[in-house]
């Protein structure tokens, strides 16, 4: 019963953090030197261009009352109009959000491909050079910054063996898959370095805990014991470092779409802070705080499902 509680009244419990976000992302948006209408018309535009651009896009109003149409905007499903694009920011933002949803689960999927195998051997040789290996190149990937690593994944793999694209995304799905292959291993490499250091700990855990100790007293070959008790057991907490680590990984996608010049929602918040085109930035920003809660609240929900002794 306490689950179901948990699990129906989650929701509402994240409302005031959706509400945080919004007005700090509203302050730091509007704290962005620079004016947008002036942007626009010019250094050479007149007093009355400028008023009329302001009035046309809500900007000579006070900010609580700016905020409040934002408020009143997200609440009908809009988020105004791009000063820069002149369109609706909710189409412009669905435009861009497939490169980023690919890059996002690409490199998830690559950096679970890449962290399972290390700390899986690692746990099972504790100890020995593979362990020692595998900790010494999770803990190199963790100060590895994404920009200086796209740099050199590009000029390796790119430029001297001209096996992959410099950048883009390509229009055919094979020819956005081969685009996509750099930037996933970029964020890959940094990411499965964290889940695996993580995932090692927890496996050698698993492999002394009594569940483990009760099997082998039963005689069932350590194999086994791995697959059906150690490794499932240790899943989950890597999970929820994941879910976490969320927005350390949208960040990564910012940098890795610039890199890459990949057309996605990142690259589109960057040129959005630029121009101080502050309706995109806004919209931009609340996807991705929605997005980041609503892992965080699956990440929650498969915890408790899945492990009836978590304390709620």
């Amino acid at each position: 019963m306490h689950r179901y509680r948990f699990v129906l009244t989650r929701p509402f419990q994240l409302i005031p953090v959706l509400l945080g976000i919004s007005i700090v992302t509203f302050v730091l948006v509007r704290s962005i030197p620079g004016d947008p209408a002036r942007l626009i018309l010019g250094t050479r535009a007149t007093p009355e261009a400028l008023a009329r651009v302001r009035a046309q896009f809500g900007l000579d109003a006070p900010l609580w009352t700016q905020y409040l149409y934002f408020l009143k905007n997200l609440g009908a499903g809009e988020m105004g109009r791009s000063i820069l694009y002149k369109v609706d920011v909710l189409g412009l933002i669905a435009s861009r959000i497939e490169p980023t949803l690919v890059l996002v689960a690409g490199a998830v999927a690559l950096s679970l491909l890449i962290c399972v195998p290390m700390a899986t051997f690692a746990a099972r040789h504790r100890g020995g050079p593979v362990d020692q290996g595998v900790r010494f190149v999770s803990t190199m990937g963790l100060g590895l910054p994404n920009f200086w690593l796209a740099i050199m994944l590009i000029i390796l793999f790119s430029v001297t063996l001209d096996w992959f694209p410099v950048s883009g995304y390509g229009q055919t799905l094979p020819d956005k898959l081969h685009h996509m292959v750099l930037p996933w291993a970029t964020i890959a490499l940094s990411l499965s370095a964290v889940l695996t250091r993580s995932l090692r700990a927890t496996l050698v855990a698993e492999m002394q805990s009594d569940v483990a100790l009760a099997a082998r007293a039963r005689g069932l070959p350590e194999g086994v014991i791995f697959r059906r008790h150690v490794l499932p057991n240790s899943i989950l907490p890597t999970l929820n470092l994941l879910a976490v680590n969320i927005g350390w990984l949208i960040g990564g996608t910012v940098v890795v779409e610039q890199v890459f010049a990949i057309p996605g929602m990142g690259q589109l918040l960057v040129r959005a802070i630029f121009s101080r085109d502050y309706m995109v930035v806004q919209g931009v920003a609340m996807v991705f705080a929605v997005a980041t809660v609503l892992v965080n609240f699956l990440a929650d929900i498969l915890t408790v499902t899945a492990d009836p002794r978590v304390k709620l």
